[in-house]
């Protein structure tokens, strides 16, 4: 019975929002601040009785130093230790044995940790969260044991895994300056190397009350939902020291960066690289819009011609690293057997060239707009998604209620837009390419 429960809370946690709730358009949401600088976000929504009890700090892996890479991807693991009241190794079976699921992820700019409950199950996620705010166990044991953990996951997702490497190479060769120039996974040769303190040290700096935001939507009180929230983190201290942020701002490229990335594969890759604005900056939107354009479906331009009419790719798309500092608008294709990386790059130069001296059709447009709409509806489709973009919102922008009206900075772009954008980024001057080789290619041609 417990099971079938079990098995009925998780198909409410999986079916979208929309399916399931009755609500209108607009996400209605409270926000305020705690005294020790916790914010917090709460939605309301009974259609179904779930929560999302959700926490992100404002630390990734550009707030690392460069002779410690890995520690906030690393933390990501640390904070399912245990704290000074929970077991080591017992927090996944608090929330598996009330019914819940949960998980966490790091990126650049951020760490974002989540459950996924019944709703009468609110009061254990608060819990669970303020012991690993306030109370997480850092010793040696714990730290070992992460240690052998991240370092396997570096492995198996990474160094082993054919063509692992090309977002941690692309970022690599792209940045010079910023910390950008490493990515969220980190060197196992820094973990290795950091001493306990010096996590002791991290985690007092990062992970406090003034640098996260709560966010909890799905079926709850607001008022009884606040008392919970005073409760359990109204007495945690806030950051001894105040935050630094990263403020250098990696130069302009003034010319085309080539490499090549020998790889234990056996089909050839193409990565082009385009520096591109921050994230939530008008010419983010249009670019946002011109991967949907190039890539997104089997009828996007890349997949049409260069996969299905040319037949030199198995695969061919685009997606751009929107950051919170400038990011990257990357174009990555897996060559066909038999066609080189030289002629899949310039296929994709070919189609790069069309977006940046055509105008897209007016049909064109309105399908760019209906598939964004339908990506930004499916993103608020369920409680976690909005939990998450509140988060987001607030934290990237100071405007948690872009959750309901960032479609709008998309529904503005133009023809014209999109192909200034390809102009303006999607220039040589501005991009690294990389070629990915088998490692035999190049034995082979000695």
């Amino acid at each position: 019975m417990i099971k079938r429960i079990h098995l009925l809370f998780l198909i409410f946690l999986l079916l979208p929002a929309g399916i399931l709730m009755a609500q209108g358009n607009k996400i209605n949401f409270v926000e305020y601040d705690l005294p020790n600088g916790l914010h917090v976000i709460l939605h309301q929504n009974s259609s179904v009785p779930v929560v999302a009890v959700t926490i992100l700090y404002h630390v990734g892996s550009k707030n690392e130093s460069s002779d410690r890479t890995g520690f906030a991807h690393f933390f990501e693991h640390l904070m399912f230790e245990g704290s000074d009241n929970i077991p080591r190794g017992e927090f996944d079976k608090y929330v598996q044995s009330a019914g819940g699921v949960n998980n966490a992820n790091t990126t650049q700019d951020r760490t974002f940790y989540y459950e996924l409950f019944p709703s009468n199950q609110l009061e254990l996620g608060l819990w669970l969260e303020s012991e690993r705010l306030l109370h997480l166990r850092i010793d040696s044991t714990g730290v070992e044991t992460q240690r052998k953990v991240v370092k396997e996951e570096r492995s198996l997702r990474y160094d082993n895994q054919p063509y692992g490497s090309i977002i941690e190479e692309t970022f690599k060769h792209a940045f010079k300056v910023h910390p950008y120039q490493w990515t969220p996974i980190g060197s196992a040769q820094y973990i290795d190397q950091a001493k306990l303190t010096e996590f002791m040290d991290f985690h007092a700096k990062f992970y406090v009350p003034d640098n996260a935001t709560l966010s909890i939507a799905g079926d709850i009180n607001i008022s009884e939902t606040k008392k919970l929230v005073e409760k359990y983190f109204a007495g945690i201290p806030k950051g001894k020291s105040k935050i630094q942020r990263p403020t250098i701002k990696e130069p302009a490229q003034t010319a085309e960066v080539r490499d090549i990335v020998l790889d234990n594969i056996q089909l050839p890759a193409v990565i082009q690289a385009y520096h591109m604005p921050a994230n939530g900056t008008p010419d983010s939107y249009a670019l946002q819009m011109l991967t949907t354009l190039l890539s997104n479906g089997e009828s996007s331009r890349l997949i049409k011609s260069i996969v299905d009419q040319q037949q030199k790719a198995l695969y061919v798309g685009s997606f751009p690293f929107a950051l919170e500092d400038a990011g990257l608008f990357i174009v990555f294709g897996i060559a066909n057997m038999g066609v080189t990386a030289e002629d899949l790059d310039k296929a994709i130069d070919t189609e790069i060239e069309k977006v940046k001296n055509e105008l897209v059709s007016d049909h064109d447009l309105q399908k760019l707009k209906n598939q964004s709409e339908s990506e930004f509806v499916s993103q608020n489709s369920t409680m976690a998604g909005i939990a998450e973009n509140l988060s987001n919102y607030h934290v990237y922008f100071g405007d948690a209620n872009l959750v309901n009206t960032e479609i709008d900075r998309y529904m503005k772009v133009t023809k014209e837009d999109i192909k200034r954008v390809a102009q303006q980024y999607l220039k040589k001057e501005n991009r690294v390419v990389l070629y990915y080789l088998p490692k035999q290619e190049k034995t082979e041609g000695k």
